[in-house]
């Protein structure tokens, strides 16, 4: 456990739709508590499975914490700080806002159909940044919050990181998967709801509602980006290493669930 009462936590720059989350940055680790759920557990399944798959880019490794604040325990998740040395990072977003005055979620929401909203998003990024490949990039991280049921991805969480000394942009670790595994218990998921329930109002983000429909269309654009290697053996063995920080029915809502993914999505695991 650690104590981080004496430390003011930090604003986000997620702006996701469900509130504020406690965080924290101390000795070059970010510290994030569970607000809604089990989003610390969510993180630290996603990475660790993400250690079992051939996915091409740096991703954030998280790991279980609990931190004391004041008066409170929470359990909650660590991640070391992955900003490179002179980078600040740049929501795409904000980025957007800079260069045109608009919003980028509005603008890409107005380009129609899902294939032409992905385009547009990557252009807009290849052709501000320089950056190569963002297509590809961008469907790892469809296949990955498709895969975990993120419902909160957003154009205020898919981020470059940026360095105005030599103006150079470079991509993000992938980051930000809190809200997969149907973390959220105090709003959308309790867990008095059934699984099956539950993954009939689970909302993607932001191209379409639809996880499958904007995984489908960035793959037909871009290719297949990642592979899965891991069995349910392993999920079991992860998930139980977790059984005495989270409730019997958290664990086992998520390993059924991870268990139904990887049939709903057997191409994607090897």
């Amino acid at each position: 456990m650690i104590d981080l009462s004496r430390l003011e936590p930090q604003e986000t720059l997620n702006h996701t739709s469900k509130g504020n989350q406690l965080k924290w940055k101390c000795y070059g680790y970010w510290y994030k508590a569970d607000h809604m759920g089990y989003e610390g557990l969510a993180e630290t399944i996603v990475s660790a499975l993400l250690g079992k798959s051939t996915v091409k880019y740096p991703f954030v490794a998280y790991e279980y914490s609990q931190i004391k604040y004041k008066d409170r325990v929470y359990s909650g998740c660590k991640s070391a700080d992955f900003l490179a040395d002179g980078y600040d990072l740049i929501p795409l977003e904000k980025l957007y806002r800079k260069f045109t005055g608009g919003s980028l979620a509005v603008d890409t929401a107005h380009q129609g159909e899902i294939k032409n909203q992905i385009k547009f998003l990557v252009n807009f990024v290849e052709q501000t940044t320089g950056l190569q490949n963002f297509g590809q990039y961008l469907t790892s991280m469809l296949e990955i919050d498709a895969f975990f049921l993120n419902e909160d991805r957003h154009t205020n969480n898919i981020a470059v990181q940026y360095n105005a000394a030599d103006n150079t942009y470079a991509l993000c670790p992938l980051f930000d998967n809190g809200l997969s595994l149907l973390a959220d218990t105090n709003m959308d998921f309790p867990l008095e709801r059934s699984l099956e329930d539950c993954l009939k109002t689970v909302e993607a983000k932001p191209f379409s509602r639809y996880f499958d429909e904007q995984l489908d269309a960035a793959e037909e654009l871009y290719g297949i980006q990642l592979h899965f290697n891991f069995s349910t053996n392993d999920v079991k063995a992860l998930i139980d290493s977790y059984r005495t920080a989270y409730s019997q029915e958290i664990c086992d809502r998520c390993e059924a669930l991870i268990r139904r993914q990887m049939r709903h999505y057997g191409y994607l695991v090897k």
